[in-house]
């Protein structure tokens, strides 16, 4: 997916889950933040970041921040990308394990819940509940940053789908490269992990690829291995 016109500032501070205080070209400002989640070890003051100019006239703020800069890459912290990329890779037939689909779909019911995505592959009906990640430690990348019953909920209701017969795949989409692996962030949210583990060997097919990250641009990378009982 590709973004629009793209500034850089430096973080002065985050003034609460949705603003931040940036300078821009000399200048503080305030921007909305694409993210509400903890991202502490990102949103550091003095961090370089990048901002998307707002398209909608009746904004409160010009500009979205969109990545921040780490050990000498970008982080997309942008909430809503991982979805987009996630559509266009399985789209594209980019998704390794899954291959061509011959359609899809974004946001789909099925009974009580609704998924990210729907796909037909043949026979094959399958649904995909993607999750972004921007949290890396020792080079894990880890979800959820912060506890999500919400999460775990989302993981079951997709082993439910897989009992009644449909394919069901949770996608990690980790939002930088240089991470070695993938694990559920246990320490910070055990029913999480747990859920996930129940899940995969209840035939849930647990996925985790990491992204290319450009100024303008964020695109699915490569299949990252899974720690799912080791964090």
């Amino acid at each position: 997916m590709k973004y629009g016109k793209i500034v850089r500032g430096l973080l002065d501070r985050r003034v609460n889950r949705f603003i931040a205080e940036v300078i821009i070209s000399g200048v503080t400002e305030q921007v909305h933040i694409k993210n509400t989640g903890r991202l502490q070890e990102l949103l550091i003051p003095g961090t370089e970041v990048l901002l998307e100019l707002g398209g909608h006239p009746g904004r409160k703020t010009r500009f979205s921040l969109i990545a921040a800069a780490k050990d000498g890459r970008w982080v997309n912290v942008d909430s809503q990308a991982p979805n987009k990329v996630a559509f266009e890779a399985v789209k594209a037939g980019k998704l390794v394990e899954l291959g061509s689909v011959e359609a899809v779909k974004r946001e789909v019911t099925f009974g009580a819940s609704r998924f990210d995505l729907y796909f037909e592959k043949g026979n094959e009906r399958g649904f995909i509940e993607v999750k972004g990640a921007t949290l890396e430690k020792e080079g894990v990348a880890l979800f959820p940053d912060a506890p999500t019953a919400r999460g775990a909920k989302h993981v079951m209701e997709m082993a439910q789908a897989v009992s009644q017969g449909y394919t069901g795949i949770i996608l990690f989409i980790v939002q930088m490269k240089g991470c070695r692996a993938f694990a559920p962030n246990r320490i910070m949210d055990a029913a999480f992990a747990d859920a996930l583990a129940l899940a995969s060997r209840q035939g849930v097919r647990i996925l985790a690829y990491d992204s290319i990250v450009t100024e303008n641009e964020l695109l699915l990378g490569e299949p990252l291995p899974l720690l799912l009982g080791e964090a």
